[in-house]
C-alpha cells in the first residue's frame, strides 16, 4: 500500500492516480475478498506504482471490473492477462475489439486514425474478446420472472453494478458492500461537467442517471478523475448537484449566444464543452454532438427557434412547433428503481 492510497473499509482501497487522477490518469479501486480480488478501472497510473510487480503478480488480482469502455478506464487491463474482465453488456464490444471501441466513439475518419494510435500507444489498449458482460445489479424481472440483477461476489464483500447510461450506453457505478463505497466512474463531479459527446452518449440518459446516482447512500464516493474520494453523503450531494448544474449552464449560455441567427457551425466553433486551447482530435465532433442534443432540447423548451433552415435564434417558438419537436423525441426507457443501500455503521 502506497502513501497515496486510501483505505475505505476493511476490503476496499482507493488507488489515487497521478495528479489526483486527472486525465489521462485515473483513480482505480482495489477490492479484496475472502475468495477473490478485483480491481475497478485499472488506469495508466498503475504503471508508476512502486508495488506494481506485487499488484500484477499472477492471480493477485483475478477480476477486472470496468465502469465503462473508454480508453483511460481500459489502460491497465493488459496488466492482468489472467484475470476475468467484467463490463456492462452494452459496452462489451469496446473491450472485445478496438474496432468495437472506435464505433462507440463515432469519430470522423481523420480523427479516428489519430485516436486509434493514441489508444494503442498511450493507453496500452489490448482487446479482451473473452470479456464478460453483466447487467444492472438492481434490475428485477426478465424472462419467465428471472431476475437479471447481478452481483459480483468476492467472498465477504460484493460489487453491485448500478447502470448509469448517458456517458456511454453501458456506463455503470459500482456499489461495494458492506464497506459502503460507491464508485461513480465518469460521473466524476469535476468542474468540467458531464461528457456526452460520443456516438453512444445520450444527454437525456445522463440527466436521469445523475438523479439515480444522487440517490445512492454510501459512506465514501470514489470518482475516477479529479475529486477522488468524497467522505460522506452531504458532500457528495453538493458535488453531484453542482456537476448536474453544468448542463443547464451550458444550455443557458447557448441560448444567450443565439442573440442572432446561429448555425450549428457557429455553436461548434464557439465551444460550450471544451475550452478554446484544447486541441484533441475529437473536440469538434464532441462539440457537434453535444450542440445538436442541446439545440433539440432548447427548441422543445421554446428557448430557441429555427428562423432559417439550420439557423436558430433565441426566443419563444410557436406552441405547435414545440409540440411537434417534443413528439419526435423518443421517450426513454425507465431505469430500475433503486432499493435503499444499507450504510454500514
Amino acid at each position: 500500500m502506497l502513501d497515496t492510497d486510501l483505505q475505505l473499509g476493511p476490503h476496499t482501497t482507493a488507488l489515487i492516480g497521478v495528479g489526483g487522477g486527472r486525465y489521462p490518469a485515473g483513480n482505480s479501486v482495489l477490492v479484496r475478498g475472502e475468495t477473490s480480488t478485483a480491481i475497478i478501472d485499472p488506469s495508466t497510473s498503475l504503471r508508476f506504482r512502486a508495488d506494481l510487480a506485487e499488484l500484477t503478480a499472477t492471480h493477485a488480482v483475478d477480476r477486472v471490473v470496468l465502469t465503462h469502455a473508454h480508453e483511460d478506464h481500459l489502460a491497465g487491463v493488459h496488466l492482468f492477462p489472467t484475470a476475468s474482465v467484467h463490463i456492462h453488456h452494452a459496452d462489451l464490444q469496446g473491450v472485445q475489439s478496438l474496432d468495437g471501441l472506435m464505433e462507440m466513439y463515432g469519430m470522423s475518419p481523420e480523427a479516428e486514425r489519430a485516436f486509434r494510435e493514441i489508444i494503442v500507444h498511450d493507453f496500452s489498449y489490448v482487446p479482451r474478446p473473452d470479456a464478460i458482460g453483466f447487467r444492472d445489479g438492481f434490475a428485477d424481472g426478465g424472462p419467465a420472472g428471472r431476475s437479471d440483477a447481478e452481483v459480483i461476489d468476492l467472498g465477504g464483500v460484493t460489487i453491485r453494478p448500478v447502470h448509469l447510461p448517458g456517458h456511454t450506453r453501458g456506463h455503470s457505478g459500482m456499489l461495494i458492500e458492506p464497506d459502503g463505497v460507491f464508485v461513480t466512474g465518469d460521473i466524476d463531479l469535476s468542474a468540467f461537467g458531464p461528457y456526452y459527446g460520443d456516438e453512444w452518449s445520450s444527454l437525456d440518459d445522463f440527466e436521469r442517471s445523475l438523479a439515480r446516482a444522487r440517490a445512492i447512500d454510501a459512506r465514501w464516493y470514489v470518482t475516477f478523475h479529479h475529486k477522488g474520494v468524497i467522505d460522506g453523503r452531504a458532500a457528495y450531494v453538493d458535488a453531484i448537484d453542482a456537476f448536474t448544474a453544468v448542463i443547464a449552464h451550458r444550455e443557458s449560455t447557448m441560448a444567450a449566444f443565439a442573440d442572432e441567427p446561429r448555425s450549428i457551425d457557429d455553436f461548434v466553433a464557439h465551444r460550450f464543452v471544451y475550452r478554446p486551447h484544447v486541441t484533441l482530435p475529437f473536440v469538434d465532433t464532441v462539440e457537434l454532438r453535444s450542440a445538436r442534443m442541446s439545440i433539440e432540447r432548447l427548441v422543445a423548451a421554446g428557448r430557441l427557434h429555427e428562423v432559417q433552415p439550420g439557423r436558430w435564434l433565441a426566443g419563444r417558438s410557436s406552441p405547435s412547433l414545440s409540440r411537434v419537436v417534443r413528439a419526435q423525441r423518443a421517450e426513454p426507457e425507465p431505469l430500475p428503481e433503486l432499493r435503499p443501500a444499507v450504510r454500514p455503521p
